[in-house]
C-alpha cells in the first residue's frame, strides 16, 4: 500500500467528517499519477463534451488519461479545469495532446478551439 501521511494535515482540521477520494490504478503498482488541466477556449458557441490527454517525452514514451465519465461544458473564455489520472509518470513532458470527443455518433463533428491550457502535476507540484 502508499502512505497517507501526507494528506493527515489537510484532512484533520475539518470538525465534521470529511470524505477523500484516493484513486488507484487497476496494473501494478496501482498508483495514479493526477494532473490539473486548465484550459480556456474560444468557441463563439457551447461545446459539450470529454477530453482524453496524452502526454509524451523526448523519448517518445506515451501515457493516455481515461476519458471523464462526465461532460464538460466549454464557453468562450471561461477556464474549465479538469482532474486527470494516468498510471504512469512521465517525468519531463515534451508533448501534450488533448482529444476532444462528445461521444455522439451522428451530427457534425465538432472542435474545440483552445485560447490557453496548462497541465499541472498534483503529485509533484512543483513541475
Amino acid at each position: 500500500g502508499y502512505h497517507a501521511d501526507r494528506w493527515k494535515k489537510l484532512l484533520i482540521p475539518y470538525s465534521s467528517p470529511t470524505k477523500a477520494y484516493f484513486d488507484t490504478s487497476g496494473q501494478d503498482p496501482f498508483c495514479m499519477y493526477n494532473y490539473l488541466l486548465e484550459m480556456t477556449t474560444w468557441n463563439k458557441s457551447i461545446r459539450r463534451g470529454f477530453i482524453k490527454v496524452k502526454i509524451i517525452d523526448n523519448a517518445g514514451n506515451t501515457v493516455e488519461s481515461q476519458m471523464n465519465s462526465e461532460a464538460s461544458t466549454f464557453q468562450q473564455y471561461k477556464r474549465v479545469n479538469i482532474l486527470t489520472g494516468f498510471h504512469r509518470d512521465i517525468e519531463k513532458i515534451a508533448k501534450i495532446s488533448l482529444t476532444f470527443s462528445t461521444k455522439t455518433l451522428i451530427g457534425p463533428k465538432k472542435k474545440l478551439r483552445i485560447l490557453q491550457m496548462k497541465l499541472k502535476s498534483l503529485n509533484n507540484p512543483k513541475r
